[in-house]
């Protein structure tokens, strides 16, 4: 009776289950709007919600009860929002997979693959990480200073010019980011504003649910056809220094998925830091002053504004190669694990007063850029281009304020990259342009 029961629950599990894959599989193709939806548990969106700057505070009550929970969904996933469970996952290959086949067996995706280093799981990763690695050290990076420090300089003068309060957002964080990995990648002149636009909205998801996969889908067929248009005449930028060298070794489509996954990686990311963390100076005129300081000074706080803020709220999503525990919890061959960086950062266990942007912290053991073989490897760029972004901004315009109220601020509702949708500033009186001085 009792093993007629038990496969009688079985069946149930393996049923209910095999329904809510056919659902995900058929919503993934005609999409739907998440923050709307009444049928998505409210624990299942919280690690993609922010309170303000912080993490929602579901997030903390879920993780008060242990750093593995599993989610109220018709699939087995779990969600890890302790600091060193959420290590053990990421830095654990052989135990979790990224490639994004596994998703698309499970029936939950029905693109195709983005590539890159994300979704790749070694020995293929490892191949290809190691072609970029040499691209990324900091002496290979620190020829891209000059241009970030004229790109930033450019900025300023263009807000400058302009008649009352400006965006922020649309003036400057958005177009730092963006000119350096055009800058870095080789991407023509003429097409660097198409390039902006195509990149703003893939990690939004307050809309159909798979619209940034859409905008994935998109951005990988420019890369095919950058890519071709550079085999037969490569730019000194890095795809034409890969096609130099790896030419013989690398396809299209992997060329592709890793100049695309060096777009998630350094575009929206740095933007929403770069605007989220002005608004943390502009809140703390103590921050303000530590961006006129030394570099050292400029460097523990950028670090602990990436700790603070974890702009990627959540790892990609990792499936389990076979059963494992994590902090205790058992997780099955097959289910999908996904990791809170925004309330991992906030351990309590790990940091005192988590909530407060403490500078003199040593943060830097923090995984805002993630952790093990799929640390992002551009978080050194992301890192120069804000050391070089706040001080000049701050330096520039001394006197600059909220042009709003801060209730009045809007924030990403549901996203997996958080951000400001605007920042709305009075620059005050600005001092000396940097072409003025340089005259």
């Amino acid at each position: 009776m009792k093993l007629m029961l038990r496969s009688g629950t079985d069946v149930r599990s393996r049923l209910t289950e095999w329904m809510g894959r056919r659902l995900l599989a058929r919503l993934s193709r005609t999409g739907f709007d998440l923050e709307s939806s009444w049928f998505v548990p409210s624990r299942v969106l919280a690690p993609l919600r922010r309170n303000g700057l912080d993490p929602v505070p579901e997030l903390a009550r879920m993780h008060a009860h242990g750093p593995v929970t599993k989610l109220p969904l018709p699939v087995p996933v779990w969600l890890v929002t302790g600091h060193e469970a959420s290590k053990q996952v990421l830095v654990d290959v052989e135990a979790f997979s990224n490639d994004f086949g596994h998703l698309k067996e499970l029936g939950l995706f029905a693109d195709e693959a983005p590539g890159g280093l994300g979704f790749s799981d070694p020995p293929e990763h490892t191949r290809l990480r190691k072609v970029l690695t040499p691209e990324f050290t900091m002496r290979r990076l620190s020829r891209l200073v000059p241009r970030i420090e004229a790109i930033v300089n450019d900025q300023l003068d263009l807000m400058s010019m302009k008649d009352g309060p400006v965006d922020l957002v649309e003036d400057f964080a958005l177009p730092v980011p963006a000119l350096t990995i055009c800058e870095l990648l080789g991407v023509p002149l003429s097409e660097r504003e198409e390039f902006q636009r195509r990149s703003v909205a893939r990690f939004d998801l307050a809309g159909a649910a798979t619209a940034s996969l859409s905008a994935v889908s998109e951005s990988i067929v420019y890369f095919r056809e950058l890519v071709r248009a550079q085999r037969s005449n490569p730019s000194d930028g890095l795809l034409g220094e890969l096609i130099r060298k790896h030419g013989d070794d690398l396809d299209d489509d992997e060329l592709a998925g890793l100049a695309d996954g060096l777009l998630t990686g350094g575009f929206e990311t740095t933007a929403s830091m770069i605007s989220l963390g002005t608004l943390a100076l502009l809140r703390d005129q103590a921050l303000m002053a530590q961006v006129h300081g030394d570099d050292k000074a400029v460097n523990s706080l950028v670090d602990e504004l990436l700790r603070h803020h974890t702009v990627v709220q959540v790892a990609f999503p990792r499936v389990a190669r076979r059963d494992v525990d994590v902090a205790g919890t058992r997780v099955r061959a097959g289910d999908i694990v996904v990791c809170s960086l925004s309330q991992a950062n906030r351990d309590t266990e790990v940091y005192s007063d988590p909530n407060r942007i403490c500078p003199e912290r040593a943060a830097g053991q923090h995984l805002a850029f993630g952790y093990g073989a799929h640390r992002c490897i551009g978080a050194e760029l992301a890192k120069m281009e804000l050391r070089i972004a706040y001080p000049a901004l701050a330096r520039r315009f001394p006197q600059m304020r909220l042009a709003i109220e801060p209730g009045a601020l809007s924030f990403r509702k549901l996203s997996i990259v958080y951000g400001l949708q605007s920042l709305p500033i009075d620059l005050g009186s600005p001092t000396t342009s940097a072409h003025e001085l340089l005259s």
